[in-house]
């Protein structure tokens, strides 16, 4: 049995950087990765999607050259050429990943599925390993709801979707969250009829109704079709052509893309050898430290249910290699979640939705601006949307910030950054912004607080 000194399961955000600082103090390291190197964000996730948005965008702007006085005629679009700029984008990022792991003085590389056979042995294709500190970052994948039919039909998820390199007629997207809807907008603006099937009430329902409501309005306004409350659906195909049956309604499409939330890659582990406990969806138990029910074994990422973005995966890596490299006592509870949807216009959101401040029970303060209101957004002809914060009414502390439109997941970090060295919101309203940004109407925002309801 190969002896190591730490073991990192997957090479996904957090485990090539850890790999990296474990070997600079001079531990010997393994690192094991069954498929891609790179994980969700650099193969089916981040990259290639983002890279698919920014193709989007161009054909969205050039459609709207005549707004600008630019006159470029008939818009088509080369789904091929999409699909390879894409492609590259993810190709060269693997590669640099697996090069850099592979080069590494002190890291063993080794390919194939791990399994736990005890507490801190695990085997890989009849390879058996090793380690007193074991750490696991085997990330996730697309959850597939229980929908009649819908195992009889060929269906896309996040991942097949970005190796499309042909055009759809008419996708039909399951889902309303923000998989869903940045592939929505993106099919529609490359030039298919979309069709939005969301089962709650309203889209992303973890966002504030507002928001909700104007990115509905957003989509809606480029033709996509949106219904939502629909809690009963049935999925079939006759021919060529996929069938959703809701209600009494049924929508029809080319293509079906099921984007209805994610599942921890945690159940071919053999985490039951190892002792190490999760909770009834999958994902890992850890403390604040990121340390699972085994000592000496930690979990990263998405499959610790901390944080479903490539940035907290990210953090989590500088959680661990603070406390055991630095002398440090980071916890995760101590992390301001910031995130982003990616449609255009952005959402940037940090902290708390006013729904979430609410329940705190605090005297709140909020303030909203339009984004028809923000001379930046006026001059770039792309003013939908609209920016919002909510504040402690006693402390000034902000809880949290929504920036839905041009430059929002941007600007958002000048509020990001300010929670998270605590200043308030005198402090930030007091700021000399540059003009012209979106970010210069921040302080402008803040100075708009009011009582809630006030």
């Amino acid at each position: 049995m190969a002896e190591f000194d730490a073991i990192i399961i997957g090479a996904g955000q957090a485990g090539p950087s850890l790999a990296g600082r474990l070997t600079q103090s001079g531990q010997k390291v393994a690192i094991v990765e069954r498929k891609l190197f790179g994980g969700t964000c650099v193969n089916t996730g981040c990259m290639p999607t983002k890279a698919l948005v920014a193709s989007a965008y161009a054909a969205h702007l050039a459609r709207r050259g005549a707004d600008y006085g630019i006159s470029v005629g008939e818009v088509s679009v080369d789904m091929k050429a999409v699909a390879a700029r894409s492609h590259k984008v993810t190709i060269d990022a693997r590669g640099n990943v697996e090069g850099w792991l592979k080069g590494m003085d002190g890291c063993t590389v080794i390919e194939g599925h791990a399994r736990f056979t005890g507490p801190k042995t695990l085997s890989i294709s009849g390879q058996d390993i090793t380690a007193p500190k074991i750490f696991l970052n085997v990330g996730g994948r697309a959850a597939i709801p229980g929908i009649p039919g819908l195992d009889g039909v060929p269906y896309l998820t996040n991942s097949s979707i970005v190796t499309l390199d042909h055009l759809p007629t008419h996708l039909i997207v399951i889902g309303g969250s923000y998989i869903a809807l940045e592939f929505a907008q993106m099919y529609r603006r490359f030039g298919a009829q979309v069709t939005v099937i969301e089962r709650g009430t309203r889209l992303i329902a973890r966002e504030d109704a507002d928001i909700s409501d104007a990115v509905r309005d957003i989509l809606e306004g480029e033709g996509i079709v949106v219904h939502t409350g629909i809690e009963d659906m049935a999925v079939s195909q006759t021919g060529g052509v996929i069938s959703v049956v809701m209600g009494t309604q049924t929508v029809s499409g080319s293509h079906l893309l099921v984007a209805t939330g994610r599942r921890p890659n945690t159940d071919d582990l053999g985490l039951e050898a190892a002792g190490i406990k999760t909770d009834p969806r999958g994902y890992i138990t850890v403390d604040d430290s990121l340390m699972t029910s085994v000592d000496g074994i930690w979990a990263m990422g998405d499959c610790n249910g901390r944080g479903a973005f490539t940035h907290t995966a990210y953090n989590d890596f500088e959680i661990i290699a603070a406390n055991l490299l630095d002398g440090a006592a980071r916890k995760v509870s101590d992390r301001i979640l910031g995130y982003a949807l990616y449609i255009d216009p952005p959402l940037g959101r940090v902290g708390m939705t006013v729904a979430e401040a609410k329940k705190t029970g605090r005297p709140l303060l909020v303030a909203t601006r339009s984004m028809t209101k923000v001379g930046r957004a006026i001059e770039k002809g792309e003013t939908k949307g609209f920016m919002k914060v909510v504040a402690d009414a006693e402390t000034k502390k902000i809880l949290g910030a929504a920036i839905l439109g041009t430059g929002g997941d941007e600007a958002i970090h000048g509020i990001l950054d300010m929670m998270n060295v605590g200043a308030t919101v005198d402090q930030l309203q007091w700021a000399v912004p540059i003009h012209p940004t979106v970010s210069e109407l921040i302080p402008t925002l803040l100075g708009d607080l009011k009582p809630l309801g006030g």
